[in-house]
């Protein structure tokens, strides 16, 4: 068999005559497809999302375009108060119990106080999302004491623009400071609207009222501010917490610490110093049907009286109201078996409904602040009532730290032993957490009681030339003078915030005819407090500041990560009060306006409410921690409005103390 033949032949394609060059793009375009199909499906849609990354890269990575889209949180507010009347309350004359009065007041507070109008300001650009920040300080046990702004506005009448809320589940463990401050991991935020996204529209002018006038950073101004402030951190507690303890206000809920309304409580005497008449009424109603102290719970000892009996005294003496006294004495008879110890050193917690006192279950030690800052309000009680169990459980206390062993140079340790009644862990001494407010009422004792206890004035004249030899230092390269803390004979250059009070409490006793350089130093330290805020990117100080001593980045204040949190504290604005009150320098309401706009800018909540925040040196993602501590009401606002008013009157230093949470108490008459 034969093969098929075999046809060999050549193929030649011949170009166009004139033709000088040889294309052959097309047949190019049509292997480079073939091969593109030639590819898998899954080879394919890998090459395409690589391409489509480089691209999205490409285009977030070019400045101009990152430019405009990133949000600006960091532009100042813009000022654009009314000029409303400064008229406020004025308060029953201190030391002489007020005429009872039954029933709502009305007739109590003073006409004259016009019903404020609300600010005009306009509202700042939101500014980018942010990630939450985990805080792991804190002690193990509960201790003590621890964006733009929304303000509405008429600018033009246009619709409400309503927003979506951001808020996140939040699981994580809670920590607890001193001064009660609960502070919890930091959330998501509910991020400020835009002006385009939120003009809130305004009811127009009623006809014949003249318009608003021009802002000024007048005196009226800015006392309209605290009290819009106020308003607005009312508005969320009324909608999203009213009764309970502490706003939430990013998630829009509530915490409960006692549940004995705390907020609502420590914020009544504030109500009727700004003279808010309307929310006081409502406040007082809730009062009146809603607060009871026959409850089954644990209620820590110095919290309950600074926040709780302080401020029910205090409201009791402004209005001459009988409700309030009614509920001081319940509250004050509740709490007297935390006296019942060994060494009468009283325990840190009692049940206000089984009676029953007790330790914290990991210690038997209580903290030296926490029974030596609840005379004032034990002391005012007695009086009020003429029983004098209140009065000599506390004084018994202040007798046996007056006697103890294990100070230095009138520096007392942290600890104190419920069992034994002596102090523990010794050789640690601080003006801060802990300690702070024994050496605040050693002064207001003795003022108090009319300058007659000359034991309370040597160990407070003691303790300030203790500081002075042992804890003042100075900064570089700025020389601030700071109030470090003392372990074991070593300085550390440590400072919290609630260390700020001293400022204050210097000016005051220098006031009251103690040595002129007390006032010298308070001057000092409190250019250092100030100092706390304006070093930092927020304007808000840090709950701890480290100084630096040696140059270094010519700063002198340094924050740990772990410490750039801000509860919205008062002890900065507290000392500002005191500083403006017996010196007149304009300085320190400058500096006081200017912690109440930075507070505006970075912590408040657009539904109502402000928030404590956890980075103050993070203009661009200060991280909201969703919580408003019931002393941003009872004392920060407080403070501020006392700083901007020119009525030297409405609470008088000369009339009246202060306790640790702002609440004013009388000084006692000369007979009593």
């Amino acid at each position: 068999m034969y093969s098929p033949p075999r046809k060999d032949f050549v193929s030649l394609t011949v170009g166009e005559q004139h033709s000088r060059n040889y294309n052959n793009g097309k047949h190019r375009r049509q292997s480079c497809w073939r091969k593109w199909k030639q590819l898998s499906r899954m080879q394919r849609s890998l090459i395409l999302f690589l391409l489509a990354f480089l691209l999205i890269c490409g285009i977030f990575s070019y400045p101009s375009l990152t430019e405009q889209w990133r949000g600006v949180s960091d532009r100042s507010v813009e000022d654009d108060w009314a000029e409303i009347d400064n008229r406020g309350l004025r308060p029953v004359p201190p030391g002489v119990v007020p005429k009872v009065v039954s029933g709502v007041i009305k007739d109590a507070m003073p006409e004259v106080v016009p019903e404020p109008q609300r600010p005009n300001i306009p509202i700042l650009p939101k500014p980018p999302a942010m990630k939450p920040i985990l805080n792991k300080r804190g002690p193990p046990t509960m201790q003590k004491r621890g964006n733009v702004s929304d303000w509405q506005v008429k600018e033009r009448e246009e619709p409400v623009v309503k927003r979506e809320e951001d808020e996140e589940e939040k699981g994580e463990k809670t920590l607890i400071s001193w001064r009660g401050a609960v502070i919890e991991p930091e959330q998501a935020t509910e991020l400020p609207p835009s002006a385009r996204e939120r003009e809130v529209a305004v009811p127009a002018d009623p006809a014949g009222v003249a318009p608003l006038a021009p802002v000024s950073d007048s005196t009226v101004d800015r006392l309209e501010a605290v009290r819009e402030a106020f308003r607005h951190a009312w508005k969320g507690y009324k909608q999203f917490a009213w009764g309970h303890d502490e706003l939430k206000p990013i998630s829009k809920s509530y915490s409960e610490w006692f549940g004995l309304g705390l907020t609502l409580v420590d914020a009544l005497d504030t109500m009727w110093i700004l003279g808010l008449k309307e929310e006081f009424e409502e406040a007082r109603k809730w009062v009146e049907t809603d607060l009871s102290f026959n409850k089954n719970v644990d209620v820590n000892l110095f919290e309950t009286t600074i926040r709780i009996l302080g401020g029910l005294l205090s409201t009791y003496h402004l209005t001459g109201d009988s409700l309030f006294l009614d509920k001081a004495k319940d509250i004050g008879s509740r709490l007297m078996p935390a006296f019942n110890t060994p060494s009468k050193i009283p325990f840190s917690d009692v049940n206000i409904g089984k009676g029953i006192a007790h330790s914290p279950r990991w210690t038997t030690d209580s903290t030296v602040a926490e029974v030596t800052s609840i005379q004032l309000e034990f002391r005012e009680l007695a009086r009020l009532t003429q029983d004098p169990q209140y009065r000599k459980a506390v004084e018994e206390v202040t007798r046996q730290v007056h006697r103890l062993e294990g100070k230095h140079d009138g520096l007392v340790p942290m600890f104190i032993n419920t069992n034994s009644g002596k102090f523990t862990h010794r050789g640690v001494f601080t003006l801060g957490a802990r300690a702070d407010s024994y050496y605040e009422y050693l002064l207001k004792q003795w003022l108090q009681g009319g300058k007659k206890e000359t034991e309370l004035l040597e160990d407070y004249l003691q303790a300030v030339e203790g500081i002075k030899k042992n804890l003042l230092k100075k900064t570089s390269p700025s020389e601030l003078t700071f109030v470090g803390e003392l372990s074991h004979g070593r300085l550390n250059p440590k400072m919290d915030h609630l260390v700020c009070f001293l400022p204050g409490t210097l000016a005051l006793g220098a006031h009251s005819g103690l040595p002129a350089d007390h006032m010298d130093l308070a001057v000092l330290l409190m250019e250092t407090c100030h100092q706390m805020y304006a070093q930092m990117e927020t304007g808000l100080s840090p709950e701890i500041a480290h100084f630096n001593l040696q140059p270094r980045n010519g700063r002198d204040v340094d924050v740990k990560p772990a410490d750039r949190h801000n509860l919205l504290r008062p002890e900065t604005v507290e000392s500002l009060f005191y500083m403006y009150r017996y010196t007149k320098d304009k300085k320190y309401r400058d500096w006081g306006w200017n912690i109440l706009q930075s507070f505006n800018k970075y912590t408040r909540v657009p539904s109502g409410g402000y928030t404590s925040i956890g980075n103050v040196r993070d203009p661009m993602n200060p991280g909201p921690r969703d919580k408003m501590e019931s002393f941003f009401l009872g004392e920060t606002l407080k403070y501020l409005f006392l700083l901007f008013s020119n009525d030297t009157e409405l609470i008088s230093l000369d009339k009246y103390v202060l306790n640790t949470e702002a609440h004013p108490l009388p000084i006692w008459p000369s007979t009593s």
